[in-house]
């Protein structure tokens, strides 16, 4: 029951503020305080108990949902079905921390905060979904909802221009996620479940007796045609999407589908559509342009949630689900697939580079860091996708620190202007060091997690079968690029005698409630980029075994 707490523990939080009597108002953010600290517990309690020798599912839960009979073509089954792997173990246990410290970020929060707590915790329980289910359909639901809350939070707490920036993100993520939906009906109609069907043809009288000879023999029925279509279960189950023998041999997406006639086969086009839906949710250039703009206009704590979390779900997709179901698609556009994250490596980094506004600048800074993702994932090695996973941590972990930063000035002045300050070092020397571990980190200094998750990437992608070299030598420009704006940054900022447009005395330094949240962030980024095992003993058994599907491909 591990992983349903971790999505129904923040659900209820959010139904037990939505009701509480205005008398108790006080106890909002205790309450999302205790369910975010619960849900690190949780996430603590799903490590302990996982076995990262075991590249397959973990902590598994299953209960049959719907069943629809569809007469003739037989029937679909949709199963509430939770699980974990090494893929996504550290991106659970990355989002409990980060949705912690949105929650104590939050605390100054003073308007509405029924409804922002309430739609705080919705969030919270719909990202650890995305990030557990093995239910293609259930796993829409969770990353379609997860698009109220946070089009709300930006909305009504955001900036002067919240209306438009919250309107753009929902359209963006929408159309991401109707190209998604397309896809995953067709792969629906297109696989069958093997032990639900070897139970409907009486091969077997008890889901127990299908072990994997009765699977095989199934598979070997359905390419053979020896199976009535009417006694054919189809299924959104992750496991079976991912296996080729589960497809039927006339579907549409079958593994010699349909060509269209443009001339390009149905599953490529499959996955070129499930590849846009998450593109736009990492970002990658040209479908990014909705990111500067939520983060701009997003409080504090949204565009730390939105940054360290939320950004991870589209590589997730990629790795899941893209990648996952159609490894033909990701090994033959793998030159494309990677050029794009080279793209969006340098064009992410020229933008920072040319920004005045802090968070502008940061916001610009993640789509030049989620390019090493793509890269990494396009690369195909077992350094690419290790380093992809590790620099999704990685950039959750130090984005949600620079986005607190950003928040510190601008609490004080409301200015998030660069040019605005100088020599905050003499004024704020708490916040100058951190803000330079923070700047350090990110920009790939060795013994921050932000170098291991770069360095793998680079080297995945040298090392590929499927791309030239020269894109790694392009994708270390924006290393250079990150040590320029980060550097440029934190010489206006806080070097020279000091000054401030909008104070004439001295800025206050850090409040304990921020040191609370900046040095142990700090000081997680150090230790990840010390002991980067941390991440790489739970991901290597599944990346590896995720690999032996482009080995046939």
């Amino acid at each position: 029951m591990l992983l349903s707490l971790l999505i129904f523990l923040p659900l209820i939080g959010a139904l037990v503020i939505a009701l509480l009597p205005d008398t108790l108002r006080s106890q909002f953010r205790l309450i999302a305080l205790g369910v975010t600290v619960a849900e690190l517990l949780v996430s603590g309690l799903a490590y302990a108990a996982f076995d990262p020798t075991n590249p397959g599912y973990q902590l598994l839960q299953q209960s049959d949902w719907i069943t629809l009979a569809l007469g003739s073509i037989g029937s679909v089954s949709i199963d509430y079905l939770v699980g974990i792997d090494g893929i996504s173990l550290p991106l659970v246990i990355l989002s409990a921390v980060v949705m912690l410290v949105g929650v104590v970020s939050s605390w100054n929060i003073g308007e509405r905060q029924r409804a922002y707590f309430s739609l705080y915790l919705l969030l919270t329980g719909t990202v650890m979904g995305c990030f557990v289910a093995l239910d293609f359909f259930l796993f829409f639901l969770f990353f379609e909802f997860m698009l109220l809350p946070m089009y709300f939070l930006i909305g009504l707490w955001g900036g002067p221009r919240r209306e438009y920036a919250s309107i753009k993100f929902f359209l963006y993520t929408l159309l991401g996620s109707v190209l998604i939906l397309l896809v995953m009906i067709g792969l629906s109609m297109s696989v069958m479940d093997p032990v639900s069907t070897a139970l409907a043809t009486g091969l077997i009288n008890s889901p127990e007796l299908a072990d994997t000879n009765i699977i095989r023999l199934i598979q070997a029925q359905l390419a053979n045609g020896q199976i009535d279509p009417a006694q054919i279960v189809h299924t959104f189950d992750f496991r079976y999407l991912s296996d080729g023998g589960n497809y039927l041999p006339s579907a549409f997406l079958s593994l010699s589908g349909e060509t269209l006639p443009l001339g390009m086969p149905a599953r490529m086009l499959a996955f070129w559509a499930v590849f846009i839906g998450f593109a736009i949710k990492l970002p990658i250039v040209p479908l990014h342009t909705w990111l500067p703009d939520a983060h701009v206009e997003a409080p504090t704590p949204v565009s730390v949630v939105l940054a360290g979390v939320l950004l991870k779900i589209g590589g997730y997709g990629f790795l899941r689900i893209a990648w996952g179901f159609f490894p033909d698609g990701g090994a033959e556009y793998a030159r494309v697939l990677a050029g794009l994250g080279v793209l969006s490596i340098i064009y992410g980094g020229l933008n920072a580079l040319a920004q005045n506004d802090v968070k502008k600048m940061i916001a610009y800074s993640s789509v030049s860091h989620m390019g090493f993702v793509l890269l990494g994932v396009a690369a195909l090695t077992p350094e690419g996708i290790n380093g992809a996973i590790y620099q999704m941590v990685s950039h959750g972990v130090l984005s949600a620190m620079l986005f607190l930063i950003a928040g510190v000035v601008y609490d004080r002045t409301h200015d998030r202007r660069i040019d605005s300050y100088r020599g905050l070092n003499k004024a704020m020397p708490q916040y100058a060091t951190l803000t330079t571990v923070a700047f350090f980190g990110s920009l790939g200094l060795p013994g921050f997690s932000g170098f291991v998750g770069e360095l793998f990437t680079l080297m995945g992608s040298m090392q590929s079968a499927w791309l030239p070299g020269w894109f790694t030598a392009a994708a270390t420009l924006g290393i250079a690029l990150a040590a320029g704006y980060f550097l440029w940054t934190l010489q206006r900022m806080f070097f020279g005698p000091y000054w401030s447009r909008h104070e004439a005395t001295t800025l206050p330094d850090l409040t304990p409630r921020e040191r609370l949240l900046l040095i142990p962030l700090g000081l997680l980024a150090l230790v990840l980029g010390l002991f980067p095992n941390l991440i790489f003993n739970l991901t290597h058994a599944s990346v590896s075994e995720w690999l032996k599907r482009f080995l046939v491909s």
